[in-house]
């Protein structure tokens, strides 16, 4: 059994990151990972809970393949809980493919940073086993290395999406502020269009009084 931990401070809120999480795949940093699922989702308590189904390719040398099997696409399950009042993201992995040969179970968690103001700490930590299988302990720490190599993928995978998603709340607020001065500009000339009713109104009356003014005193009835 080989057990790898690893922690990284994102530079962004909480809030941020995990939003960034839930849109990591699919991403141009690690293409090995080719669709997710959505099983089942609920709120308990206040809590997110979803089920998910991920399909990847391992990439396993002949070698590799040669002793566990040649499955083309892998499968995990993930289960995972969003708590927004404690912000806690929790995401726990599990292998399905190979399962009887090979363990591997990942554990993701996402919270404020303690002494950083608006940066996430991210925690990981996983377990790989391999059993019945010759070379177990040369298998354990390649497969070590790889999860390593995706961890550092997958930050890079994070800041890419995090890059997106300020983007898009950028190009959001463009368009509000671009939406609101039409509006303002269309309101303006609305506005100028009644004034000059309005004063074409005053002149038409101004004008009707100082003819009445003028033409009233010259009238003369018959009796």
């Amino acid at each position: 059994m080989k057990i790898w931990t690893s922690e990284h401070t994102f530079q962004h809120p909480w809030e941020t990151v995990t939003q960034a999480a839930w849109r990591k795949y699919p991403n141009p940093m690690n293409p090995a990972v080719e669709a997710i699922d959505i099983v089942d989702r609920k709120v308990s308590n206040g809590v997110l809970q979803t089920h998910r189904l991920i399909s990847s390719q391992w990439g396993l040398p002949g070698w590799a393949s040669r002793l566990l099997g040649a499955d083309k696409t892998c499968y995990a399950s993930e289960h995972s809980e969003v708590n927004p009042q404690k912000k806690v993201m929790t995401l726990l992995t599990k292998n399905l493919t190979f399962c009887n040969e090979v363990s591997v179970v990942e554990k993701l968690t996402y919270s404020p940073h303690p002494s950083k103001v608006d940066c996430t700490l991210l925690k990981q930590e996983a377990v790989v086993t391999i059993k019945n299988v010759p070379l177990s302990s040369y298998i354990e720490d390649y497969l070590t290395g790889i999860i390593s190599s995706n961890a550092n993928k997958g930050r890079q995978a994070m800041e890419w999406v995090i890059g997106k998603i300020n983007n898009e709340v950028q190009e959001l607020t463009q368009k509000t502020v671009k939406g609101m001065d039409e509006f303002t500009v269309t309101a303006k000339k609305g506005i100028s269009v009644v004034e000059d009713l309005t004063t074409s109104a005053k002149k038409g009356m101004n004008e009707f009084n100082h003819f009445a003014e003028e033409s009233l005193p010259n009238l003369h009835f018959e009796k």
